[in-house]
């Protein structure tokens, strides 16, 4: 199993879904963490939103990957979006996102951190998952296609 199965159930993967802006996206995300982590909005909120502004989380192709450290967080933590509207996200290559896994780990976790980051970079360069995510027709579909994908 990969690191990043664990990370998704039914309630943090949301297909065809639409922001006006990355920052209602973050908000959106936000308000997810706190109901099913017990954590407070308004840190989530602040931590997607200061390590964006250090530079874009779009890799390209489509394919954003929003993270940040909270305090109090006891595991990683993940919700995966499939945009119906493609977001600008400053990308490399000045594409919109429409799949995006937002991340969060708790505050010093950074070996666990990396290994997560890795393993996302890894499985959104795979271009025939990247098509197979952008067909789930459910969001156990999809849960399924990662939970099966080994980097």
């Amino acid at each position: 199993m990969n690191l990043i199965a664990p990370l998704l159930t039914p309630a943090a993967t949301l297909l065809d879904i639409s922001f006006s802006s990355k920052k209602k996206l973050f908000e959106h995300a936000a308000e997810l963490f706190a109901r099913t982590h017990g954590l407070r909005a308004s840190d989530i909120f602040s931590s997607l939103f200061e390590r964006e502004r250090l530079g874009s989380t779009a890799l390209g192709y489509g394919i954003a990957i929003p993270h940040g450290r909270i305090k109090g967080l006891q595991d990683a933590a993940g919700a995966f979006y499939r945009l119906s509207a493609p977001l600008e996200f400053d990308a490399p290559d000045n594409q919109p996102v429409s799949l995006c896994f937002v991340l969060l780990v708790p505050k010093d976790a950074n070996e666990a951190h990396l290994q997560i980051l890795g393993e996302l970079a890894q499985l959104f360069g795979d271009e025939r998952m990247r098509a197979r995510m952008l067909e789930a027709a459910a969001p156990s579909d999809l849960i399924a296609l990662v939970a099966a994908w080994s980097g």
